[in-house]
């Protein structure tokens, strides 16, 4: 009796779908401010955090978790608003470049100390020194506004003052490009001689050693990055909202980024964007509906993930995409 085989797609429709189904992503959060403007903001929250869960992503791939990760998007997002009340009107790219650089020049001076570490000594270290920023955020209030923060006023574009309407629409489609062009840096990383090193850390270290590559180097590589990743996204978030507190680097923003790159699916660059999305519209819509218990369905929903499906959700839409 002849074996019954199972018709398979053809391998080129097999790669071609995974662009088919991000043009289609990005047409549709494209048509959002038009078709959904009131989910505009919200989408644009989404992004923002999915840049600075990319930088914790990153990290989860060399098997090493940050629950201080908040201090770069903090970081990031006060050298913008410092920048801009010293420099009224400075430009919108402008800011983010600073905080990016901030963000990057702060991972190399934390990632110098914290590389030497692995485990949960890596991620207490992290969450140390966010705890200590938010302190210095809250007791020097002539300087940093204390509780109640910085004001960051709307920047000019290209050199142009703009409305407030036209203002967000181009912040939106810059964060949607930032996600692009960042994610596909990203992949392109994960890829290169570097980042094959960085990962190597997750699965046999020593062997690094036996190269002769040094892992705390590897391992710093990666740091940075990540930092930078969360500095875009702090400065983004910062200009969207128009304002900056130490809530920015609160233990809870942390544990928010760890939150959902778990939910989209641990270490993988489009998880990263759509757990944010995801994890957004629950939290916005179950406090609206649920106040007082919102943080528990939150909880209640990553644990369904973690208990039956551990690589998030897109580990469950390639599993289904595997069995079509």
């Amino acid at each position: 009796m002849a074996e019954m085989t199972t018709p398979s797609a053809p391998a080129s429709q097999v790669r071609a779908l995974p662009l088919v189904l991000l043009v289609l992503a990005v047409a549709a959060l494209a048509a959002v401010p038009f078709a959904l403007p009131s989910m505009q903001l919200l989408v644009n929250f989404a992004l923002a955090k999915g840049i600075a869960v990319l930088g914790v992503t990153v990290l989860l791939r060399a098997g090493q978790v940050s629950f201080g990760h908040a201090l770069f998007f903090g970081i990031s997002a006060y050298c913008g608003a410092f920048l801009i009340a010293s420099w009224p009107g400075a430009d919108l790219v402008v800011l983010i470049v600073v905080g990016a650089l901030g963000a990057t020049v702060s991972g190399l001076i934390v990632g110098l100390f914290v590389v030497r570490y692995r485990g949960i000594f890596f991620g207490m270290l992290n969450l140390a020194f966010s705890m200590i920023f938010w302190s210095i955020l809250e007791k020097f209030y002539h300087i940093t506004g204390g509780a109640d923060g910085i004001r960051l006023p709307r920047p000019t574009v290209l050199g142009l003052s703009l409305e407030r309407g036209p203002f967000e629409l181009v912040v939106y489609y810059l964060a949607i490009a930032l996600m692009l062009g960042l994610g596909w840096f990203t992949i392109r990383w994960f890829a290169s001689p570097v980042g094959h090193l960085f990962q190597t850390i997750k699965t046999n270290e020593t062997r690094l050693e036996y190269l002769g590559v040094s892992p705390k180097r590897a391992l710093l590589s990666g740091y940075l990055l990540s930092a930078a990743l969360c500095g875009v996204g702090g400065a983004l978030m910062g200009i969207t909202q128009g304002v900056v507190t130490p809530e920015y680097v609160w233990w809870v923003r942390s544990a928010e980024m760890v939150f959902i790159a778990v939910l989209g699916g641990a270490g993988s660059v489009p998880g990263a964007f759509i757990g944010a999305l995801i994890y957004e519209t629950v939290r916005i819509y179950a406090s609206a509906l649920a106040g007082d218990v919102w943080q528990a369905i939150l909880g209640a929903f990553l644990l369904v993930i973690i208990l039956f499906a551990p690589g998030g959700i897109v580990g469950i839409a390639r599993r289904i995409g595997g069995r079509s």
